[in-house]
């Protein structure tokens, strides 16, 4: 028998997305954001609600980057989600994160976290805090490649568990994309 909870945020697993943006004044800001996705063919998809710091930067440079949090940067990951860059302007010097610049959007890149989308916005719906932006690049550090691959067991990407309040790290290989179910035709 299933237990029902209601209407809730519950999805498995939840992206740990660290979004990083330029002020007016070009300093670095981060955010750790949990609701964000593909949205279509080369697009991302984020709610990000207008207070936030970050939210202002891009709607501001109409550019961030996206970075994969991992399992060798919990701590300074959550506190860049915990921490408002509203209050805390150093908060990526505090969280122990350096950065450059992005190669293809005026954005900055966490040089410690390995993979960054950098992105580009397409729009923000005000009604619904959602915004959609293209992904103009994808880079990933060389250490976390095999055979010129992303290899996620390198990667150690996060998952936020919303039911526990948790991050695990994304683990084991259980089958084959697009061919598992090939057994059952």
């Amino acid at each position: 028998m299933k237990k029902d909870f209601g209407p809730q945020t519950f999805m498995y697993p939840m992206p740990v997305l660290i979004i990083g943006t330029y002020d007016e004044n070009g300093n670095a800001d981060a955010m750790n954001a949990a609701w964000g996705g593909i949205h279509d063919t080369n697009q991302i998809g984020i709610c990000l609600d207008k207070s936030h710091k970050t939210t202002k930067n891009i709607m501001a440079k109409k550019e961030f980057t996206v970075s994969f949090a991992d399992s060798a940067h919990v701590a300074a990951c959550d506190y860049v989600g915990i921490v408002s860059g509203n209050s805390e302007p150093d908060k990526i010097k505090k969280a122990g994160f350096t950065v450059s610049k992005a190669k293809n959007v005026d954005a900055p890149v966490i040089n410690e976290l390995p993979m960054t989308l950098e992105c580009r916005l397409v729009k923000f719906e005000e009604d619904t805090d959602f915004l959609y932006a293209d992904i103009i690049n994808v880079s990933a550090d060389e250490e976390v490649l095999t055979n010129g691959k992303i290899d996620p067991s390198k990667l150690k990407p996060i998952t936020y568990d919303p039911v526990n309040h948790d991050y695990i790290e994304l683990g084991k290989v259980v089958g084959k994309a697009f061919s598992d179910g090939k057994n059952l035709m």
